[in-house]
């Protein structure tokens, strides 16, 4: 092994935090609950943390990104998160900024 698993890891978790949004965003435009989207996520071979998703939906919930509303039609009432407009709007900047970096990471390769 030439490299460090900790400084790699580190690495990887610092690559992952920024995008964590793109997909949170990506996801929800199909309403969702966290639970819900932890899965989702995992299943896409994204795997995400609850106790970094959690917060993370709080905030672009706050930031207007994210619309939620408290289902309780169900025994276990749950707060379902939908991308808002202008989490739209973010989620395309976002997409068009990821594919420009893509394109000049490979122009260096």
């Amino acid at each position: 092994m030439t490299y460090d698993e900790d400084v790699l890891n580190g690495h990887l978790q610092e690559l992952r935090r920024g995008t964590v949004v793109v997909a949170a965003l990506a996801t929800l435009r199909t309403p969702g609950y966290g639970y819900a989207l932890l899965e989702t996520l995992a299943r896409a071979g994204f795997g995400v943390d609850a106790n970094t998703l959690y917060p993370l939906l709080r905030r672009l919930e706050k930031q207007g990104l994210l619309e939620a509303e408290w289902n309780t039609e169900e025994s276990r009432p749950r707060k379902f998160y939908r991308t808002s407009p202008a989490g739209e709007d973010v989620l395309a900047a976002l997409r068009t900024d990821w594919r420009s970096l893509d394109a000049a990471i490979n122009d260096l390769s």
